[in-house]
């Protein structure tokens, strides 16, 4: 297999850490989840006048609890066929339809398991026991055969998932969202074949 030649773009944005309890169940489970992509976002930094009298505390006031602002790294390789987020909490691999499957299929390729088994690995490094698998498409065709491709194709990476894993404790949400939530332009094909995506999302827990 041939490597492709990797262009490390780090892109670091502020983005507030909500605190939120995702309940995760097996690959079976049918209950509601919050989407991705809704996570609230930091606005632009107002300008602070140090000196402004306002700013000082009336007698008696106490400050609110501090806010923790998460911090985002995305690389993405040099053909944007993988991209990795991560962030204070999490770990977010977003690997592009080609590179699994053939056209309108759900059949994994063999180069599709060469790159489960690095997020496998990086699963447990981090020791995550909670793994989401989340699968888009583009606009093209209805939207209800997209509902079904995508949760094909995230069905596809968690049955690999979990068989590479071997691990009991480990629980999958998973779930497909057609072409809902894309990240880029449907108007394009380059747009359209970013948006035809498996998305594997874990907490990090190695501190």
């Amino acid at each position: 297999m041939t490597t492709t030649p990797r262009l490390t773009l780090t892109l670091t944005t502020a983005v507030l850490l909500a605190a939120a309890n995702l309940s995760l169940a097996r690959a079976d489970d049918t209950s509601p989840s919050d989407p991705p992509g809704t996570e609230p976002s930091a606005t632009a930094p107002v300008k602070v006048d140090p000196t402004d009298p306002d700013l000082k505390l009336p007698e008696g006031a106490t400050l609110a609890e501090p806010k923790v602002l998460d911090i985002k790294s995305v690389v993405e390789d040099q053909s944007g066929d993988e991209r990795r987020e991560d962030t204070n909490a999490d770990v977010t691999f977003a690997l592009q339809a080609e590179v699994l499957f053939g056209k309108d299929s759900a059949k994994l390729s063999g180069e599709a398991k060469a790159r489960i088994a690095t997020i496998v690995d990086e699963i447990q490094k981090q020791h995550a026991t909670r793994v989401r698998v989340f699968g888009f498409t583009d606009d093209l065709g209805s939207s209800a055969h997209g509902d079904v491709l995508s949760r094909q194709r995230a069905n596809a990476v968690q049955a690999v998932l979990d068989q590479d894993l071997n691990d009991p404790n480990v629980t999958f949400e998973v779930r497909g969202y057609g072409e809902q939530y894309p990240i880029a332009d449907n108007a394009t094909e380059a747009g359209r074949k970013k948006n035809r995506r498996v998305e594997v999302s874990f907490p990090r827990t190695d501190g």
